[in-house]
Formats: structure tokens, C-alpha cells, sequence
């Protein structure tokens, strides 16, 4: 059995191709803070987008989108705005988030989720 660190990072991979094909550009995986973690961070045209990658077999379980709770797009937000601090972007980057959603073979972007 893959551990959730794996299959979380092979679907990453699988998000980041599927961004690119839309034409973002990836610039970091992964980035951490003592607040939390953000999948991807991508430029698409002005915007500097936080993606957050979800995955689930099957929605036994509800949909991949829907584990982007209240909860977790505050600690999205707050990691977001160390890594904005940390990289030296401007307090008016125009930045917003968006949701990978993967069920199953499904992808779906789900951009300016909150």
C-alpha cells in the first residue's frame, strides 16, 4: 500500500502537467511554513495562483473539492501570505485559489475557488 505522501505527490505531478497544458507556469511544489503547506504555485497570465490538489478514488467518500473546507482555506490563506512576504511579492500581486480536483480519472480545475 502507497503511503499518502506518495500517491498525494504523484497526483501533484498529475495536477502540475494538467496546469501547464492550460498554460500556467509552475514555479514552486510544496511550499511549507509553519502554517501549513501549499501544493502548487503558479503564475497564469497577472495572477499568481495557490493551487490546492485533491484527490479521492471514488466520492464514497464526497468529492475531492469538498475537503477544501472554511477550515483549510484560512490556513491557505495564511500560508499564502508568508510565502508572498517570504518571496518579496508586492502587497498588490494580484493573487487568487484554485482547487484541483481529481475523482477517480476525473480532473477538474476549479480556478478562484475562494
Amino acid at each position: 500500500m502507497e503511503n499518502k505522501r506518495k500517491t498525494g505527490g504523484r497526483y501533484e505531478e498529475i495536477a502540475a502537467a494538467f496546469l501547464q497544458e492550460r498554460g500556467y507556469r509552475i514555479l514552486e511544489r510544496n511550499f511549507r511554513d509553519r502554517f501549513g503547506e501549499i501544493d502548487l504555485v503558479a503564475r497564469d497570465g497577472r495572477y499568481l495562483v495557490f493551487v490546492e490538489v485533491k484527490y479521492r478514488r471514488d466520492s464514497g467518500s464526497g468529492y475531492p473539492e469538498e475537503a477544501v473546507d472554511a477550515r483549510k482555506q484560512a490556513r491557505l490563506r495564511h500560508t499564502a501570505s508568508g510565502y508572498l512576504y517570504s518571496r518579496h511579492y508586492p502587497q498588490d500581486m494580484p493573487c487568487r485559489f484554485d482547487v484541483v480536483s481529481i475523482l477517480g480519472e476525473e480532473i477538474r480545475l476549479i480556478a478562484d475557488a475562494f
